[in-house]
């Protein structure tokens, strides 16, 4: 009976641990969405993240008597003006809006929207007041009043592309003449290089600025492992202390310290603002309600005499936190700029797994295939530890008799027993703890690989077997309940069992069915029920990371018995004591019978 209690209470448990993780998990990690094509039937009045009324910016104020622009615009309508510059690269397209001198049009070209091929390409930038506005505006402001958002400005080209750059120029009505030259590389860091000629026949205060607005309504979610809000490097340490809703609730943020560079991260997509030489005045993160936030850089007030030019440089990043681009930037002298991807303290483990992910990879064309070819990988590393381990094992059970004989002759003296059992295994050369080294030793391999999974762009969208798994970073997407894939349907959280999650259960229950070690009954229940619950624990994880646990299961249950072959002496110790205990407990049933 006591038996039958404690097996019903630890099933109970293990369902309160399921439920319990499955909050925890929607709390902690939120699935991330994926950016949607932005479209504009039904759009939400918004108004222009540059132009909110009565809001100190970033980047400086409005100039008094502004005319705010209100109501919602239409994406299509808006990028069909005639007054725009093409943007064309091998990993970006776009354009540039000659109102307003923004860079507001930016898609790229490597990465689908969804795992369809028809899908179009991700948009990171879309203009003001659309209902994904992000865009980035380098800009102007003289003698204390920032230049309009709606001038317009006139360009020397039709498109920028990495080999024909473009500038931008425009003229006050004071006669000061500005222009922004930009260029592009082949990735996704554009150049601007913003001058100021004063031809008029006094001095004037000119200050440039470059700054960054995005709703957050595209953003995806801030998660325990993966940064998603403002980010930046100030004082050569990196800044991501806030959220989003953070952000909202302090107002303004300007991190202490010299700023290398700042902008908005998102799981995979990344902009910031880098800014070149010159005395920057303000740096920093501000909301501007209504979901809108803004990060921007202004430089010092310049005093630039009639006659004289202001020059000031910034870059601006826009595209996919491949980890090789941003390394080369960083290498190119952007302190930090890699660590944009939230790599966490174990970095110096993660990315040499991806490295090792991608060669295997380029190998064979599949990264479903490179995940168990690493696990082969990491196994057959852990081989001779493993062996030595059971060879420690077969020595533990050899030593039994006369660990019991120490057990019994110090039995009231608990310190002295520890002692003699110690020094029993040092004279038998016996590590107790040598089993468990293979255990432990996966841990920050699993640990990594799950990071991976997550942060990788190049595992976003990869698949493993076109028909069944078409993204190894999501869950595996033949659950029990859509009748695995036959019904068009996604099963949500825990109840979302599939495939390899049954695999995982199965492969655990029978690697704990291998083992020769003599269990309780209690204990014998709760490790007949634990590959069960870890299938419902892991099922919402992403089927990359499932598929490495199912290999690595089934590489135990191979390396497990071979060894035991080589050490028949486990097994046969093993049934000696499943028949002790066996005995042992019908003599306490028949006594507990009598009484």
């Amino acid at each position: 009976m006591d038996n039958q209690r404690n097996l019903l209470l630890a099933v109970a448990l293990s369902g309160l641990l399921i439920l319990g993780w499955d909050f925890g998990m929607r709390y902690f990690y939120p699935e991330a969405s994926i950016t949607a094509p932005i479209e504009q039937s039904e759009p939400a009045a918004q108004t222009s993240a540059g132009n909110v009324s009565g809001t100190t910016t970033v980047a400086g104020d409005l100039p008094e008597g502004a005319e705010v622009p209100a109501g919602p615009v239409d994406l299509e309508a808006a990028l069909a003006d005639p007054r725009r510059v093409v943007i064309d690269t091998p990993k970006v397209a776009g354009s540039i809006n000659l109102v307003g001198a923004r860079i507001d049009d930016i898609v790229l070209k490597d990465y689908r929207q969804t795992v369809d091929e028809d899908s179009g390409p991700v948009r990171l930038f879309a203009p003001a007041r659309s209902d994904g506005q992000y865009f980035a505006e380098f800009g102007f402001s003289t003698d204390g009043r920032q230049m309009p958002s709606d001038a317009v400005w006139e360009a020397d080209g039709e498109r920028l592309t990495p080999s024909t750059p473009v500038t931008l120029t425009r003229t006050d009505d004071k006669g000061i003449t500005y222009s922004i030259a930009l260029s592009i590389d082949e990735n996704y860091m554009i150049s601007a290089e913003q001058s100021a000629s004063n031809a008029t026949e006094s001095p004037a205060v000119i200050r440039p600025y470059a700054l960054i607005d995005r709703t957050s309504t595209t953003a995806t979610p801030d998660e325990f492992i993966i940064h998603s809000g403002p980010i930046g490097v100030f004082g050569g340490t990196l800044y991501d202390a806030n959220s989003y809703e953070e952000l909202s609730e302090i107002g303004r943020d300007l991190p202490e310290g010299a700023v290398s560079w700042l902008g908005f991260t998102d799981r995979y997509w990344h902009s910031a603002l880098i800014p070149g030489e010159g005395s920057v005045d303000t740096a920093g993160f501000r909301s501007l309600g209504d979901e809108l936030f803004r990060t921007g850089v202004t430089y010092d007030e310049q005093i630039v005499p009639a006659g004289s030019t202001l020059t000031q440089s910034t870059r601006l990043f826009a595209g996919a936190k491949d980890s090789i681009v941003l390394d080369q930037y960083e290498d190119s002298g952007i302190t930090y700029f890699g660590k944009a991807i939230s790599w966490g303290w174990f970095e110096w483990f993660e990315k040499p797994m991806l490295w090792l992910l991608r060669t295997l990879n380029g190998l064979v064309g599949n990264f479903g295939v490179a995940i168990i070819l690493l696990t082969v990988i990491v196994r057959a590393l852990m081989f001779p530890i493993a062996q030595k381990g059971f060879a420690s094992m077969a020595a533990m059970k050899a030593v039994q008799p006369k660990m019991k004989a120490i057990q019994e002759r110090y039995k009231d003296d608990k310190q002295q027993q520890q002692q003699e059992i110690m020094k029993l295994y040092k004279q038998e050369g016996v590590n107790p703890l040598s089993g468990c080294l293979p255990m432990f030793l996966q841990i920050p391999v699993f640990f990594a690989l799950y990071k991976v999974l997550m942060l990788a762009i190049e595992m976003r969208h990869e698949p493993f077997i076109d028909f069944w798994i078409k993204d190894l970073s999501a869950p595996d997407p033949w659950t029990v309940l859509n009748l695995f894939g036959l019904l068009p349907y996604e099963v949500p959280g825990f109840l979302g069992i599939g495939v390899l999650a049954i695999l995982l259960g199965i492969t655990m229950f029978l690697t704990f069915k291998l083992n020769p070690s003599a269990m309780d009954p209690m204990q014998q229940q709760i490790f007949n029920i634990m590959p069960w619950i870890l299938m419902f624990v892991m099922a919402p994880f992403a089927a990359g990371l499932l598929l490495y646990w199912v290999t690595s299961n089934i590489l135990t249950l191979a390396q497990q018995s071979y060894l035991y072959s080589k050490h028949p002496q486990l097994k046969a110790q093993a049934e000696k004591d499943k028949a002790e205990m066996a005995k042992k407990k019908a003599a306490e049933d028949k006594a507990k019978g009598k009484a």
